[in-house]
């Protein structure tokens, strides 16, 4: 089987934020090669109530999983993390979504890729245009670079530099 590019988002708002991103990385590593993973971000909650700031980070995975077996495999990873889910919305000690799988197009009931909320999401897009802003989305047909520009940057700072 050939290996696919892959981009995977991290996030984490409770407990030790860097800590879970790094476990979460160290994971990934298990799952194919860590090709990049841009700078580490922190960013307001998008569109819940008071909850702790995020830090959100996106990284580049070359995996020969195919893309159910992976979104089995990064559930798993979640859950070695300690995340529990509870309600859509609920702060998290770890989130890993998988936003892009080479330019694929998947929609089944377990898996929506590219991920269905990305677009409007400066806090995937941010980090994500740090390390492919020419990617195309494959629905939408528009750059990462240019979706960004579209959501804005308000809430997004970059804290860390990417590896």
């Amino acid at each position: 089987m050939t290996e696919s590019k892959v981009f995977i988002g991290l996030g984490s708002n409770l407990g030790d934020r860097a800590g879970k991103l790094e476990r979460a990385r160290a994971e990934l590593g298990k799952l194919g090669k860590v090709v990049r993973c841009s700078s580490v971000y922190e960013t307001k909650p998008w569109k819940v109530g008071t909850q702790p700031l995020y830090l959100n980070q996106v990284c580049q995975l070359e995996t020969e999983l195919a893309p159910l077996d992976l979104m089995k495999r990064l559930l798993q990873a979640e859950r070695k993390l300690g995340r529990k889910r509870l309600y859509r919305g609920e702060p998290r000690l770890i989130d890993i979504d998988m936003l892009l799988y080479g330019d694929q197009v998947i929609e089944t009931s377990k898996l929506k890729v590219p991920h269905p909320r990305m677009a409007d999401r400066a806090f995937v897009l941010a980090p994500l245009a740090e390390i492919a802003p020419g990617l195309r989305h494959p629905v939408l047909g528009e750059t990462v670079e240019r979706l960004l520009h579209k959501a804005g940057v308000s809430g997004v700072e970059r804290l860390v530099e990417g590896a």
